[in-house]
């Protein structure tokens, strides 16, 4: 069954739903009602005056676990690790990711406990996969949520191309906008065929306006790239654009992962939701420190 423990958690939901809807019966004939100050009161509350509107299984997370900062517990998170279709349809985290060791698991990371998930992966590079505490710095959940790039690109596609390692290679070598960016990398963004896809980067990636341009990230010339993703929607609250290369580190780039990158779980639909009501509650343990309790 797809999505199945999905489905057991918001049945969970539907339960204490269904006691909040039956506590003014349970009022009127026991003389009682959720306590005052419970997380069941504030919801019978929200429920009373109209404020509860559910549709859809990302509305009831969103509803009833995140508005309310409920605290996710590792146990949850083990039992999506061990699940087929936990965040799309694909087989279980750990199938991949069972081990720290590199021969025995793709990038020597180990998803099957919460202390191989803090120690990421062991692979060179090694890197962690998220950072407890911290709010969008997790690379665990973009690999669930970001597509390969372009769009549609074969899963097998090789990694090391010559396009590509152009890509890593300049950005290691200081991203710097010279005469060699100009004439051997920047080019390769409005290729429809350099990178294994059908559409050039240009194509989705032309603007700082979403639409047209995804993210808001504009692939036409140094100074756009360089101002990184959503830099109008932020540029707004005066903050800058979130970075899409980190000079002299390819490996930390999200234009070079995206190039890389295969969204997980393998044979994902790149179309598949990508805030799937597990991967929020996957984000939200890392945000309230990924303890393993």
């Amino acid at each position: 069954m797809k999505h199945l423990n999905l489905h057991a958690v918001l049945g969970v939901f539907c339960l204490l739903a269904a006691l909040a809807l039956t506590a003014p019966a349970q009022a009127q004939t026991a003389g009682s009602e959720p306590a005052s100050g419970s997380i069941t009161h504030k919801m019978y509350l929200d429920m009373k005056l109209g404020k509860l509107h559910i549709e859809g299984d990302n509305a009831v997370v969103d509803a009833l676990i995140l508005q309310r900062n409920i605290p996710i517990t590792y146990d949850y998170i083990a039992t999506l690790m061990r699940t087929p279709n936990a965040f799309g349809d694909g087989p279980a985290c750990i199938v991949c990711h069972s081990s720290n060791d590199p021969a025995k698991s793709y990038r020597g990371l180990d998803l099957s406990s919460c202390e191989g998930i803090l120690r990421g992966a062991t692979e060179p590079p090694a890197r962690p996969v998220i950072a407890p505490g911290a709010k969008g710095s997790n690379l665990l959940v973009h690999m669930i949520q970001d597509n390969r790039m372009p769009l549609g690109v074969p899963f097998f596609h090789p990694v090391d191309t010559k396009s590509i390692n152009a890509i890593r290679d300049w950005i290691n070598a200081g991203a710097k906008n010279d005469e060699k960016f100009t004439n051997s990398v920047l080019p390769l963004f409005a290729d429809e065929k350099a990178f294994g896809g059908d559409a050039a980067c240009t194509e989705c990636h032309q603007s700082f306006r979403d639409p047209p341009s995804f993210n808001e990230v504009n692939l036409t010339s140094f100074d756009a790239i360089m101002k990184g993703a959503f830099s109008k929607t932020r540029g707004k609250k005066g903050k800058p654009g979130i970075p899409i290369v980190v000079p002299f580190d390819a490996n930390s780039s999200r234009l070079y992962q995206r190039l890389t990158k295969n969204r997980m779980p393998p044979g994902i639909d790149p179309g598949a939701e990508i805030n799937h009501p597990n991967t929020l509650m996957l984000s939200r343990w890392v945000e309230q420190g990924a303890w393993c309790k």
